[in-house]
């Protein structure tokens, strides 16, 4: 297959045209592969070494992993046989290159992503030949290549993941015609008409050529023929009824072009793109994205793709994932990336590569990038979508005017260049937003169980048509109708370290992370961090620890994605991401592309048509009436009169009428009211749904919810509660509230001097450390839109003790909000131990949506590593296994202790909530059973 490039070398001046490296010419052109081995040496180098050749040095020697600089590649090569030009053509070499061939300069280019080509003078051939290429990627030190100074280049995520330098998409050495075709770029819409404009030197002119289109199966379909007469040739064919390109049906067709001594084939497919009311339309249907985040990262390779086979693998994971779209990220990534896309059926988003900091070359080299990728893969039916800018990086919209005037003109000059493709001018989070864009898009994080109420607001503002989306300063350019879109969304997982090995070893990049996320992004030596915490004892081992990490990553995904398809004018979403890349471990495979232990489950809620839950709390009592609503969403397609057939595990059951619901619907399928079963004993309870068309399955889904046996309440013991409300609460829950010198527990939500000498004494405590101790006013998140209120704290100084009056002993009181502990993006893993009083909460070991509700908005610090397998009943770690945080302690005070806990118990009707129910039994009764003699 074909996709033509046109590349432009600004340090020399001029434009160099090229046929791409992933080319097949049918005849006439003689090729060499250069790949394999060269010798390579670095400016720190005193000798030369062997290299491979397409890779980049970072990829292959353990001394230059983070290294940029000046770097030599050499080779020798013979000369090639027969008559016409001799060219040598790089598929990318990153980041300014010099090509000289036995001596002599032949060609420069700047640009790390793109090809370019350097003709090789008759003269300079010998028998055999020498071909150097000095390479120079620049780093964040001004001074090292003030012509290209690093933030000021096209670079994407090196700047997160490390550089990537020297030549690392293949070599090739050709023999062509002079007359022969530089350029085909082609346009080809539904109606079977296709365009060629084709780009010629000047020996091509008066030259006959035979343009025709070859169908899906080879044979021909139209063809015209030509006399070049312009370096520019538009010529225009009829393919009647043509097949449609889609990723369900992935047809291609072939442009091939026949000049008296050249001949080459240029791919292409019958695709459209578009959008109308608010709705993405493919060929003129409407259509639902579910759509991955891309870093197209390679376990050994950083950016060069092992294989084509490797790029097939992957694609078809995606695909058996529901996936019908990647969003190939801040990059130009290895071309045959989008060939396998082309070839097996699957759309494609891709974005220029972002710069660090705007300025006028800047702003240019991102403009002459996309330029490079137009021309390079401007063929390709994948790629649907262009980003000009993700999330303001390297322009500052909300301070500078010029910087959004930018992007809006950005935005024009690229639908002109490239109508057929929807264009998204800077695609946003929090804090930044668009000015003029096809799409409606929007990024933001939240965790569930720890922010389901944040997650549900925003999605719910979002879905409305959010004001907050959108340029506050009067320049947006919005007409109301862009489709919405969640592009991007998600949380950690984590992958098993010994699936990740290259060569049987631990790999390289889990020694980096260490800058990201305050530590928490490092991997190396998170099975000796998990085994110093004694968390073997929490989770049985470190296996059972990653499967649980797994599966709260599918429990997130699946909960947003149902809370998305509940608000039908959200077109789409993007996960973040498809596979881990080095430190960041958010992927749906991890970066060795195995598969996460929910693979096989994925397809069912990320599918065109999902069954939606509406479940207000997931968890109940056993033998009580238990209601939710349910809901079918659709994507793409239409849904005939169907039934959604629910079962619940011990033979509840029941079926509920689905009328005709056209595309892009939500269905309300009804209210569902329930017993939930007897029992003495908590247990997780699966609620399953089935939904058939003309007895046939469209969807399924199902849902876990805590069931909790009505609570005793003779023999509680007795407890004194200073604080009147809270004493309330107590005699709520049926505890008897009594003296201090006749309890049995005392409960507080802070302690105080005269608490302090009790404990001496010998009494026990319980302190819920909630934060609602002390108020010091209202903590406040930021949506992108407004401030909003969040939760009540102690004090916003990150482990700053309580006061004197209002004390832990030895124990530090945090708010989440503002620290790693948040969660969201890096996952904090939360859990409770399953022992003791605390066998009674189902589940587990990690938190789940029942604890929505309770879910601490504080944790306590000051604990050492080996009270997590001891005291400490539940905690949290956030990332790779750092920053050990708890949630439920005990603590010994002279003769006496206590248990602190900083889940949010006290509710407005006591015991209506049974997790807190739970929970606060539990924690009195580990108080009266905790061991403080001595």
């Amino acid at each position: 297959m074909v996709h033509d490039l046109l590349i432009f070398d600004m340090f020399a001046g001029e434009i160099a045209m090229a046929i791409a490296p992933n080319s097949s010419p049918t005849g006439r052109r003689s090729q060499l592969t250069l790949d394999g081995d060269w010798q390579f040496r670095h400016e720190t180098d005193a000798d030369w070494r062997n290299a491979t050749v397409p890779l980049p040095w970072q990829a292959q020697f353990a001394d230059l992993r983070q290294t940029s600089g000046h770097a030599l590649y050499r080779r020798g090569f013979a000369r090639p046989a027969g008559p016409g030009e001799t060219v040598l053509r790089f598929g990318a070499v990153s980041y300014f290159a010099k090509v000289s061939v036995n001596g002599k300069l032949i060609g420069q280019h700047e640009g790390g992503y793109l090809p370019f080509e350097c003709m090789i003078p008759p003269e300079l051939l010998m028998d055999t030949n020498e071909v150097e290429v000095s390479c120079l990627l620049p780093d964040g030190d001004p001074a090292t290549a003030p012509d290209f100074p690093f933030a000021e280049i096209p670079h994407g995520k090196q700047s997160w993941y490390g550089p990537i330098g020297g030549i690392w998409q293949s070599v090739m050495l050709e023999q062509r015609d002079p007359c022969h075709l530089s350029l085909c770029a082609i346009t080809a819409n539904l109606q079977g008409e296709v365009t060629a404009t084709l780009t010629l030197p000047q020996a091509a002119m008066g030259a006959g050529a035979q343009v025709t289109v070859l169908g899906p199966n080879g044979l021909a379909v139209a063809m015209k023929t030509l006399i070049i007469g312009a370096a520019q040739e538009v010529v225009q064919l009829l393919v009647a009824d043509p097949q449609l390109w889609s990723p369900d049906t992935p047809h291609l067709y072939a442009l091939q072009v026949d000049l008296p001594n050249d001949s080459t084939r240029h791919s292409f497919g019958f695709r459209s793109f578009t959008t109308q009311n608010g709705q993405i339309l493919l060929n003129g249907t409407p259509f639902y994205m579910r759509a991955a985040l891309d870093q197209d990262y390679y376990p050994v390779g950083i950016c060069t793709p092992p294989s084509v086979e490797f790029l097939e693998d992957q694609l078809l994971k995606a695909k058996a994932l529901g996936l019908n779209m990647l969003r190939c990220h801040i990059k130009a990534p290895d071309p045959r990336y989008y060939d396998v896309a082309d070839r097996l059926g699957m759309l494609i988003w891709t974005e220029i590569p972002n710069v660090g900091v705007f300025t006028d070359a800047s702003a240019r080299r991102m403009r002459e990038t996309m330029l490079g990728i137009l021309a390079r893969d401007g063929n390709h039916p994948s790629i649907v979508i262009w980003t000009i800018i993700n999330e303001d990086w390297g322009i500052r919209t909300h301070e500078d005017p010029a910087h959004r005037a930018w992007l809006a003109e950005t935005y024009d000059w690229l639908k002109a260049l490239d109508p057929t493709r929807l264009v998204v001018d800077n695609s946003p989070c929090h804090s930044n937003f668009h000015v003029k864009t096809d799409l409606n898009d929007f990024h933001y994080y939240r965790s569930v169980p720890e922010r389901r109420a944040e997650w549900d607001a925003l999605t719910a503002e979002f879905a409305a048509g959010a004001d907050w989306a959108w340029s506050p300063f009067g320049d947006a350019q919005r007409h109301g109708e862009e489709p919405l879109l969640v592009s991007e969304f998600g949380v950690w997982g984590l992958p098993d370290p010994a699936q990740v090995t290259i060569d049987g070893a631990e790999p390289w990049w889990m020694e980096t992370g260490a800058a990201w996320g305050d530590g928490a992004a490092y991997p190396h030596g998170v099975q000796q961090r998990f085994a110093a915490l004694g968390l073997q004892k929490v989770f049985g081992d470190f296996e059972a620890f990653i499967a649980g990490a797994q599966w709260y990553q599918f429990a997130n995904l699946k909960y947003e994605i149902e809370v998305m398809r509940a608000h039908p004018s959200i077109m789409g979403y993007v996960i973040t991401e498809f596979t881990d890349v080095h430190w960041e471990s958010n992927g749906l495979l991890d970066m060795n592309r195995n598969p996460r232990v929910f693979h096989d489950r994925f397809s069912a809620i990320n599918a065109d048509v999902v069954i939606v839950p509406k479940i207000g709390r997931y968890a109940g009592v056993a033998g009580e009436s238990f209601g939710f609503d349910l809901g079918v969403a659709t994507g793409a397609g239409s849904l005939e009169a169907a039934e959604l057939h629910w079962q619940a595990e011990g033979g509840k059951s029941g079926v509920l009428a689905i009328p005709v619901t056209g595309p892009l619907r939500l269905a309300a399928a009804g209210h569902v009211e329930m017993t939930l079963p007897p029992g003495t004993q908590s247990q997780m309870l699966t609620i399953s749904f089935r939904l058939l068309e003309a007895g046939i399955e469209r969807a399924r889904n199902e849902v876990q919810i805590a069931v909790y046996p009505p609570r005793q309440t003779a023999g509680l013991p007795k407890l004194a509660v200073p604080d009147a409300g809270l004493a309330a609460h107590a005699r709520g829950l049926g505890y008897a509230v009594v003296m201090a010198e006749q309890a049995d527990v005392v409960l507080v939500h802070a302690l105080d001097a005269t608490d302090i000498a009790r404990l001496q004494g010998g009494a026990r405590y319980v302190v819920l450390a909630d934060g609602t101790a002390k108020t010091s006013g209202n903590l406040r998140i930021d949506t992108g839109r407004r401030e909003q209120p969040f939760i009540p704290i102690v004090d916003e100084t990150p482990g700053l003790p309580m006061g004197a009056e209002s004390q832990l002993p030895n124990i530090g009181l945090v708010a989440r909000q503002g620290t790693m502990w948040r969660g969201d993006w890096i996952a904090g893993f939360s859990w409770i131990r399953r022992d003791g009083p605390f066998a009674t909460i189902p589940g587990g070991p990690l938190v789940d949506l029942s604890m929505a509700d309770v879910i601490p908005h504080h944790v306590m610090t000051g604990f050492r590593p080996w009270e997590f397998g001891g005291p400490v009943q539940a905690g949290v770690v956030v990332g790779w296994v750092h920053k050990p945080a708890v949630l439920i302690a005990e603590r010994r005070v002279g003769k006496g202790g206590l248990v602190a806990s900083t889940f949010r118990l006290r509710t407005q009707n006591p015991g209506a909530d049974p997790v807190a129910s739970a929970l606060f039994d539990a924690l009195i009764a580990q108080a009266v059973l905790m061991s403080i003699a001595g």
